[in-house]
């Protein structure tokens, strides 16, 4: 395997909405919709250092919610039309909006913490102030 340069932060960014490596860039991130592999089939960098935790669904709910939401209060003030149009309209629209940027979002995430070397916190021991 090669040395890899390191990634600018524009490079790591268009990586992460991609889904691939962080480190080259070149091979897979995922093996299904949202379920990693264990390693980049092109450089060998093993995935277990992964944590994305509930970040990606959290900026996904929060940007989709205030889509939907928005979107329904102009149609609701708007037109008042029956709930049965809200059903159809924003449901599908929730989907949409929620499931689509999962992936790249999840990958963008993923690809950050990679090139800002994120790590599990760690308490360290200080000396008391004199």
């Amino acid at each position: 395997m090669t040395e890899h340069a390191p990634a600018t932060l524009a490079q790591t960014v268009m990586r992460g909405l991609a889904c691939k490596c962080p480190r080259c860039g070149e091979g897979k991130l995922y093996s299904g919709f949202l379920t990693l592999r264990p390693n980049c089939e092109a450089c060998g960098l093993d995935y277990a250092f992964i944590d994305a935790g509930d970040g990606p669904a959290i900026f996904i709910i929060m940007i989709a919610g205030f889509i939907v939401v928005g979107a329904a209060l102009v149609v609701e003030v708007k037109y008042q039309p029956p709930l049965w149009v809200h059903a159809a309209l924003w449901g599908p629209l929730i989907l949409v909006t929620t499931l689509l940027p999962l992936r790249s979002m999840k990958a963008l995430l993923i690809d950050l913490q990679y090139f800002h070397k994120a790590s599990e916190g760690q308490l360290i021991a200080r000396k008391p102030d004199a």
